[in-house]
Formats: structure tokens, sequence, C-alpha cells
């Protein structure tokens, strides 16, 4: 999967735009109308963002967010005090929340468009970053977070949203009901109108089969039929995608998983969509790759442990390069 195919969708389907009807197709460009509807929106039924901005220390820290959407966050950290720049794949977006931040009348360092493999920052530019629902988007994420390593400053924090594997929404609505109905309307040669019509032309085009595959059907499951790469995670898979870094604390939120009306029930904690990670940058020594010592014994002949001393030996990933140096 490359990042021009990313690009071009979400330049095309700007994240959240539809939830209100779309700046375009129903305000008309007004992005005034547009934002105050969007916000309301947003955090009516993700009431949880502005608290978890809230335990962030954004006071007069430098901070880069990556992914902008429409701006609703960029705008909450502003507000909180953060000297803030923002970098988003798409021009869409970058026009979008400059535009936010003017008409707020809101102060900011920098905005860019501009991809998160090649982060055009200098090394230790920032205190935090911040990244909500886009980096499980990138399919190169290892080297996405040696970026982020790269332009945070010793010690510095990143705080990311991405998908939830525990969650209801991946177990049972994507990994169950959604293939079950998908697989029935396939069964019936039933195409209908909307999203799930189109899911029923992806399965022809891959074949059904395929399509259900969870690594293929993830993909089209979280973000719309034609989202090109989506990923989940829990902290085990934090971990392996983020070596630089360490966890400090994770929460979760949000409970979703359409089509189940599932929204007020009180599990988001244990079930929600939305995994919260905290993480902080590792000392350069802890980060660095650890090769477990063996003890070297000794030779045939030797006599008292004072007659040759034990020498540790450190096991290389090699064996051949062991035996060599021994």
């Amino acid at each position: 999967m490359d990042e021009t195919t990313i690009s071009r969708f979400w330049q095309a389907h700007p994240c959240g735009d539809q939830q209100v009807g779309g700046l375009h197709d129903r305000y008309g460009r007004d992005h005034e109308a547009f934002f105050r509807a969007y916000d309301a929106h947003r955090y009516r039924t993700e009431p949880h963002i502005p608290k978890c901005l809230d335990e962030i220390d954004f006071a007069g820290k430098s901070v880069l967010e990556i992914g902008l959407g429409q701006g609703a966050e960029s705008e909450q950290i502003v507000r909180r005090g953060a000297c803030w720049s923002g970098l988003d794949l798409t021009a869409e977006s970058v026009a979008r929340v400059r535009t936010r931040l003017r008409l707020r009348g809101l102060p900011f360092e920098d905005i860019k468009q501009g991809s998160a493999l090649a982060i055009p920052y200098p090394a230790s530019s920032f205190d935090i970053v911040f990244s909500h629902g886009v980096l499980h988007h990138v399919p190169e994420i290892h080297r996405a977070q040696a970026e982020i390593a790269r332009v945070l400053r010793p010690g510095g924090e990143l705080v990311v949203m991405v998908y939830a594997k525990r969650s209801l929404n991946y177990v049972l609505a994507i990994g169950l009901l959604r293939r079950m109905g998908l697989a029935a309307l396939y069964a019936l040669n039933v195409e209908p109108p909307g999203i799930f019509g189109m899911h029923v032309r992806n399965a022809r085009e891959l074949g059904l089969a395929n399509y259900l595959k969870m690594d293929n059907f993830i993909h089209r499951n979280t973000d719309g039929p034609e989202n090109p790469y989506s990923k989940v995670y829990d902290r085990a898979a934090v971990r392996a995608d983020f070596p630089l870094f360490r966890i400090e604390r994770s929460h979760k939120h949000l409970m979703h998983a359409p089509p189940l009306p599932v929204s007020r029930l009180p599990f988001g904690g244990a079930l929600g969509w939305h995994l919260w990670v905290h993480m902080r940058l590792r000392e350069r020594a802890e980060a660095a790759p650890h090769h477990p010592v063996r003890r070297q014994s000794a030779p045939p002949g030797a006599g008292a442990a004072g007659d040759m001393p034990r020498v540790a030996v450190p096991v290389h990933p090699d064996s051949r390069v062991l035996r060599a140096s021994q």
C-alpha cells in the first residue's frame, strides 16, 4: 500500500466531513457554520475527547499534531496554551484547519502539508506529538515512529488514539455481524444502494473468501468501503510498532459497533473502539538493541577459578560471528 493511494483517498474524503453533511454539499463552503456544526456533533458523540485533552499538559509546550482532519482537536490544543504546529498529508485538511484557526483568531506556530514518514521539521523540535485517529492508517508505522522520535526532544511525549482490537466493534460488529451480512447479500446476489452495495462490489472484485479475511476486511470497515488501509491495536501491538517509546498509560473510550445501537452502554473503558496511548521517548541507551550475555566457560585443562578468569561474551544474533570471535 503506497502513501499516494492513501493521500488520494483522504483528499477526496476529508475525515468527518460527511458526519454533518459536508462542507461543500450542505454548507456551501460556509466554513464557520460547518465548523460549529461539526464540533457540536463531534463532542456530543465523543464527549471524552475534551476530558482526555485536559489530562495532557499542553500549556507552554511545543506541540506537533499529525493528521488534522477538520481541526477540532487542533483548536482545543491551541486553546489549552500550546505552541501548536500541524502536519497533514492532504492539502484539503491543511486548508480547512488554517481557515478554522484564522476565523477563530487563534495563534499557531506553523501548519504544513507533508508526510509522517518524512516530517519536515528539524530534530528535537517538539515537547509533545499528538495524533488522534491517524497513525492506524500508516502502513509504514515503524518508519513514522522513528520520525516522531527524531523530532521530539529528549523525554518527549507521544499521545495517540488508535482503533482498539479488543473492542466490541472489532470483535463482534466487524468480525462477525458485518461479515455474515455481506456473505448473505453476496449469496442472494443482492447489491443494495450505498455502502452495503459497495461492499458487495468489493467482494466480487476480490472474491468473497479473500475479501472476508480480516486482514483485508478491516481496511474497508473503519472509514468506509473505499478506505485503503487501517490497523487495529492493543497494547502489545503498540509496543511492537513503537519500539522507540515506552508506554506510560492507556485508556479506551467510545462504545461504537454499528449496526448495533450501543453508544449509550457504559462499557467504553473495557470495550471501547478508541484506544488512547500515552508514550514517552526512550533514552538512547534504553532503546538500543539488547543482546543477552552468555558466560564463556574455562577451556579444558584450566585449574581453579583463580587460574583463568571467566569472560562475559555478548551473544550475537549470528552464531557464526560468535564462534569466529571466540
